[in-house]
């Protein structure tokens, strides 16, 4: 295969605006791993729920390098001598920028919806790093070495290579720096959020996901965290509104998009089909560069089989009952209990169960902190009245074959209540 020319490229995007890549980011969004994103719909099945989200994993992925040199910026402006060194052309910088391009790419066909069917328990995290191993990703790294100049002050030799990248999506860190940078990319406060929000809102057609993103990067900086010592994205006492805003957005868009109804059971039918049919998302590079959205489409339309037909026709199993949004740790006990006696008493193909749960105001494993005015750290749960309140995500769905609906419906109420 002969590699394309790199060159400068400047690209339009409804968020963000015009979003510039270098030569180096230019050869991988030409990448065949890059390019299969744009087949790959960032939020599954959604759009038959939401005519507007056609958008790809592959603007998404442009997004967020956009706002890792940004957030890289932000964070530089603030640290201490030495941490982040300031520069457009920094090493530290470029690296932020391609980590977040490429952290997407081992995503499976419609993203999320069949996540666990990657043939010998891997990840789409496992596949990202297997495409990053490919000769042709190795031949642009090697490619584009030269004017990857190490920064003042650092004590790299300046070029990038595909294993530093690898080792960061592991999050495995050897310096403060390579731990910010891994922040930036998938963290509490990371350009992945502050992307899919604004940007999952906009084509869906709500307002859910916005947020004050510019007084959010105004007000970010590198936060030491006072127990562990380790560095992390925290944001100063003027900003816990505009945080406290993007939790809220990320709270809504799961309560009105992600964990929709409807764009649920398309999904439990999807893995259905996918389970029947015994398909396995290859943990081989080469064939898995095949597989997306198209494939797999095309593989449904031309089934005759139940849970594709009601993919394709959009004639999905309607919902028979649904918890509360919040149950306690006790009723979600109940309520698992009974599903078993359910799918014995109307048959497993009748019934379709989804658990939608999420702890959306933990915005990952560490704290975020919040520098006080005076200079003290406070960690945001317990900064923000609102995040204080806010509580998990927990409600159960049970989708029933139309005929079976009314009596489904009936011997839960009876035996669990009216949710």
């Amino acid at each position: 295969m002969i590699a394309a020319p790199s060159r400068v490229l400047s690209l339009r995007d409804p968020v963000h605006g015009f979003i510039r890549a270098d030569a180096f980011e230019s050869a991988l969004i030409n990448s065949r791993a890059m390019q299969r994103l744009r087949h790959i719909h960032q939020l599954g099945l959604t759009s038959l729920v939401y005519p507007g989200a056609e958008h790809s994993r592959f603007s998404h992925a442009l997004g967020a390098m956009h706002l890792a040199g940004r957030v890289y910026d932000a964070l530089a402006s603030k640290t201490t001598a030495g941490l982040l060194p300031r520069g457009e052309r920094t090493r530290e910088r470029r690296l932020a920028r391609v980590v977040a391009l490429v952290h997407d790419l081992g995503h499976a066909p419609f993203s999320h919806s069949a996540e666990e069917l990657f043939e010998g328990g891997i990840d789409h995290e496992e596949m990202t790093r297997r495409l990053l191993g490919t000769a042709e990703i190795a031949e642009i790294f090697a490619r584009h070495q030269e004017g990857l100049g190490a920064s003042e002050g650092s004590d790299s030799d300046g070029g990038i290579e595909p294993e530093e990248v690898i080792r960061l999506l592991s999050r495995e860190f050897r310096t403060p720096v390579e731990r910010l940078i891994g922040e930036i990319v998938s963290g509490e406060l990371d350009v992945d959020k502050m992307d899919y929000l604004l940007r999952d809102s906009l084509f869906c057609g709500v307002r859910y996901g916005s947020y004050d993103l510019e007084r959010l990067l105004d007000t970010i900086r590198p936060i030491a965290d006072p127990e562990t010592g380790a560095w992390g994205i925290g944001v100063e006492e003027g900003g816990v509104h505009a945080l406290e805003a993007l939790v809220m957005a990320r709270y809504y868009m799961f309560t009105q998009v992600y964990f929709n109804a409807t764009g649920k059971a398309l999904e439990l039918h999807l893995n259905a089909w996918l389970e029947a049919e015994g398909v396995r998302w290859s943990s081989e590079p080469e064939r898995f560069l095949a597989e997306d959205d198209l494939t797999v489409t095309t593989a449904m339309r031309a089934s005759i089989a139940p849970h594709a037909r009601a993919v394709v026709e959009r004639e999905h199993f309607p919902v028979a009952f649904e918890t509360r949004e919040h149950l306690t740790r006790e009723e979600k006990a109940r309520f698992g209990a009974l599903l078993p006696e359910l799918a014995e008493h109307f048959g497993t193909g009748n019934l379709l169960i989804s658990n939608s749960s999420k702890d959306s105001h933990r915005l990952g494993e560490s704290p975020v902190w919040v520098e006080r005015t005076d200079g003290r750290l406070e960690r945001m749960a317990e900064a923000s009245q609102f995040i204080r309140h806010l509580g998990r995500i927990d409600r159960y769905r049970v989708y029933a074959d139309a005929p079976l609906r009314d009596a489904v419906r009936a011997e839960i109420v009876e035996r669990f209540g009216r949710g």
